[in-house]
């Protein structure tokens, strides 16, 4: 949108720098407290902006003790971390952000109340270990007890109520399905989960040793041993100090000098009372733009609306906002940022043809997984220049699924009866009232076939890999980003900034040169506007959903949960990883 000229002059002269001053001559110490919770994605509307406004944002987190590790004004931080409410990825990208923090020479404090007590607090601790000094509070204790990953399994159950699972997937570690086909674990199976559980437990080990100056086996001790006891923490050597909130602050004011400090929260330093007005309208700006585009839910076809656990990827959402990147003779380069665990093949595919085309225009675009990014949300990085994964990320699951839950003879046990007339062969082939018949069954395999086949080749040819060596680490099985990694499935090791700095790499720009801005952002009146076409950057912004929300939420809950609804052929298997996928997956 182009401002009027007088308006444009007025926002030159605002000082919009990549600095985040504090008043003249004031001393900050910077608080990263999480006990309130931590936002993936950025508010798509002013309903969710609302919730957010307490609510800080990791990029945002990230970014700001970025720019703090030079600020003068900035003396040090202090991070108040409980035991949980992070998954490993979101405690990865924080760790290198404190760590990146210090190395300008700037002091570091931890404190926590508790490490999730008996309960598990290895991701809270994981983090804390990036911190100079660890205080934990008296009578509380060190929970790190590690990972543990779990799968329900619903066929006993379903036979029970007379419904007939009748799914088909492809391989033997696409065990999305196996919820309502099996009622164990098979072997592949339990080999994926143990493998899961065992990278991530290496990562756990290999950076508080190193963090904490401690051997590997003094670490895989205390996990064996946990829950510990405060003081027990302290005599391993995986704590600094045994002491309240008021004696942590205090030591760190001591710290950082005579003068009292100014207390300020990571994500307010810097940012004055309009800035939220200010993000809402274009910045004239010299410096190359960097498009973030955010990839956040399940994937399905059409436009963004909610679902259960929130946001939902629309195929026709996320394709408007790359087709404008494209046009957009501003945008130097997209930062693809994904966190979904899949969903539907067709809108994956339609995805992965608009990055295509982004970097058919001459614009790199790079993928940043978060937390997950599989199956689908594999299928729409991999076409990326360049794939950037934290060690704790759950991604591959290269594989498919389909097929259908068979009700009638539910049904027919409280006295329901349904008839239905096919006026064709094969138009109630995914009827829940009929199973499969055999020439149905041959139809689902080969269709089956051919999405795994069109995977992955696409997989192959986006990675250069061959596609024999490309499916040998498919057949439906899920990484961590540590293992995906050794496997050639992406390129590198890190979180969104070293996405940026991959963009800005191929552009030949500095990261304090670029400008990186949530894309689109439109006009705030636009959400009154109907978008003219498919093209308008207006419908690549999320739209509220229609009619009552909860009961729609409760709905479609209620039908993930009994397995009345089949999951998606691009699907994540529902496995439990506490600690590593967010609770809403």
């Amino acid at each position: 949108m182009k401002l009027p000229p007088v308006l444009e002059d007025l926002l030159t002269r605002i000082p919009l720098g990549n600095r985040l001053p504090g008043a003249p001559g004031e001393r900050v110490l910077l608080e990263l407290d999480l006990g309130r919770g931590l936002a993936e994605a950025a508010p798509a509307n002013p309903v969710e902006a609302i919730r957010a406004l307490r609510t800080p944002q990791l990029r945002t987190l990230v970014e700001h003790l970025r720019r703090a590790g030079t600020d003068d004004s900035v003396v040090g931080l202090i991070g108040v971390v409980h035991g949980g409410g992070l998954t490993l990825a979101q405690s990865d990208e924080l760790r290198a952000a404190v760590r990146s923090f210090r190395a300008r020479g700037k002091p570091t404090l931890a404190f926590s109340p508790a490490f999730g007590e008996l309960g598990d607090g290895s991701v809270g601790y994981h983090l804390a270990t990036a911190f100079e000094e660890i205080w934990l509070q008296p009578a509380s204790g060190l929970g790190l007890t590690g990972f543990t990953a779990g799968a329900t399994f619903l066929r006993g159950t379903l036979d029970k109520l007379g419904v007939q699972p009748e799914f088909g997937q492809r391989h033997e570690y696409k065990s999305a399905a196996d919820t309502f086909l099996r009622t164990g674990m098979t072997a592949p199976h339990r080999e994926m989960v143990g493998r899961l559980v065992e990278s991530v437990t290496e990562q756990l080990v290999s950076a508080v040793a190193a963090d904490r100056r401690v051997t590997a086996d003094v670490v895989r001790s205390a996990l064996d041993d946990a829950p510990l006891t405060a003081e027990d923490a302290l005599e391993r050597g995986l704590i600094d100090h045994i002491g309240y909130r008021d004696q942590a602050y205090a030591a760190m004011r001591e710290r950082v000098g005579p003068d009292e400090p100014t207390l300020r929260f990571v994500e307010r330093h810097g940012v004055g009372r309009f800035d939220v007005l200010l993000q809402q309208l274009p910045r004239p700006s010299t410096k190359p733009r960097i498009a973030v585009i955010e990839a956040v839910g399940g994937i399905h076809v059409g436009h963004a609306q909610p679902g259960p656990g929130g946001r939902r990827v629309g195929s026709d959402t996320i394709g408007a906002a790359l087709r404008a990147a494209a046009r957009d003779k501003d945008v130097a380069g997209v930062v693809l940022r994904v966190d979904s665990p899949g969903g539907s093949a067709v809108a994956s595919d339609s995805i992965r043809r608009d990055v295509l085309q982004v970097r058919a225009a001459g614009k790199p675009v790079v993928a940043s997984m978060a937390s997950v990014a599989a199956s689908g949300g594999y299928y729409i990085a991999m076409p990326c220049d360049r794939v950037v994964a934290a060690p704790g990320t759950i991604t591959g699951s290269i594989g498919v699924l389909a097929g259908k839950l068979v009700v009638r003879e539910a049904l027919a046990r409280i006295g329901l009866n349904r008839e239905l007339i096919a006026g064709s062969r094969r138009a109630a082939m995914l009827s829940a009232q009929t199973p499969f018949d055999e020439d149905e069954w041959a139809v689902l395999d080969a269709w089956l076939d051919r999405i795994y086949e069109d995977f992955t080749a696409k997989a192959a040819a986006d990675r250069e890999m061959p596609v024999e060596e490309l499916r040998a680490v498919a057949r439906g099985r899920v990484w961590t980003g540590a293992d995906a990694l050794e496997r050639g499935l992406v390129d590198r090791l890190g979180g969104f900034g070293d996405a940026v700095a991959e963009v800005c790499s191929v552009i030949g720009a500095d990261v304090d040169d670029v400008q990186v801005l949530p894309f689109p952002k439109p006009h705030p009146l636009s959400a009154l506007q109907p978008p003219e076409s498919s093209e308008s950057v207006g419908l690549a912004a999320a739209s509220p959903a229609e009619g009552p929300l909860s009961w729609q939420l409760l709905v479609e809950g209620l039908q993930r949960v009994t397995g009345w609804q089949a999951p998606g052929v691009l699907s994540l298997p529902p496995v439990h990883l506490p600690g590593l996928l967010p609770p809403r997956w």
